[in-house]
């Protein structure tokens, strides 16, 4: 016992909404572990088209989300593309339209607006249409709730929701946490995961460090 391929575009016979991103995404810019789903009824195919805004290459962030993370319909990641110049009068982007507008532009005041790489960590449930901004983390088991707007990185298995999103509740105990941070299993070999999802799935802690 194995598990699905992680290699396979649509790995639900019959559902073809649900695919997994590794094997479907192939931009340079963007980076995804094996079995990270996303569920949308007009199917993951466009996920980068629909999900993945404001991301050019030669701005040089980068989307990187784990491996096993759940990400529903309409969820979005705005990439640092989204970003106008702010230390003047205005944020309008005059030089984006040329004709003379582009002259005497400061490349340095919108790079200083550049938050870096998003970075969405391995086991992570990001609920339907949530909003992850330019620059964010968000650790390994963390659960963003539908509809959220997260401005702030996001700690190992937390609970956010809200806009901005706030932690409403952390999943397990600072111990638990630590605990399973340094079993990663998500790192394990997937004949290894198959042979422990009794404990991965039923919480049991001590089989888990077992394993290890």
């Amino acid at each position: 016992m194995t598990g699905p391929n992680p290699d396979i575009k649509h790995p639900i016979a019959m559902h073809p909404r649900v695919g997994f991103l590794k094997p479907l995404v192939e931009a340079g810019n963007i980076e995804i572990g094996d079995y990270t789903y996303y569920d949308d009824p007009d199917g993951p195919d466009k996920f980068v088209e629909k999900c993945v805004l404001h991301h050019y290459p030669f701005i040089g962030d980068r989307l990187v989300i784990g491996k096993f993370c759940a990400i529903a319909e309409g969820a979005r990641f705005i990439m640092n593309g989204a970003n106008h110049a702010m230390s003047g009068f205005s944020t309008y982007p005059f030089n984006i339209f040329g004709h003379g507008w582009e002259e005497g532009f400061d490349v340095a005041t919108w790079q200083q607006e550049n938050r870096g790489d998003t970075v969405i960590g391995n086991d992570v449930w990001i609920g339907m249409e949530a909003i992850v901004m330019p620059g964010i983390s968000i650790g390994h088991g963390a659960i963003v709730a539908a509809k959220s707007v997260v401005t702030h990185d996001v700690p190992p298995y937390a609970v956010v929701a809200g806009n901005p999103a706030k932690t409403v509740k952390m999943r397990f105990d600072q111990r638990t946490v630590a605990r399973l941070l340094k079993a990663a299993w998500w790192d394990w070999p997937a004949e290894k995961i198959s042979r422990n999802l009794a404990a991965i799935r039923g919480a049991d802690i001590e089989a888990l460090e077992a394993a290890s």
